[in-house]
């Protein structure tokens, strides 16, 4: 169980910093600091963009629980 928890966590980590890096940047952040807050952002967000952070989400909440369950199996 633990073994299986521990690739569940290897995948979901690589996974999230996929998913966290396609996100587009809303400025604001270090990208206006590098010159990335000059673009001009459309109002709304497209079906891609919320699928990709419902995705985004899904896949942090697994991540989450993969640590919960090792830390919990490690206990015992």
């Amino acid at each position: 169980m633990i073994l299986f928890l521990q690739i569940l966590l290897i995948v979901s980590s690589l996974l999230l910093i996929l998913l966290v890096l396609l996100h587009r940047g809303r400025g604001g952040g270090l990208s206006s600091l590098f010159g990335g807050g000059m673009q001009s952002s459309l109002s709304g967000s497209s079906v891609v963009e919320k699928n990709l952070d419902r995705l985004t989400l899904f896949v942090g909440a697994v991540w989450v629980i993969a640590i919960v369950g090792i830390g919990l199996l490690l206990k015992l």
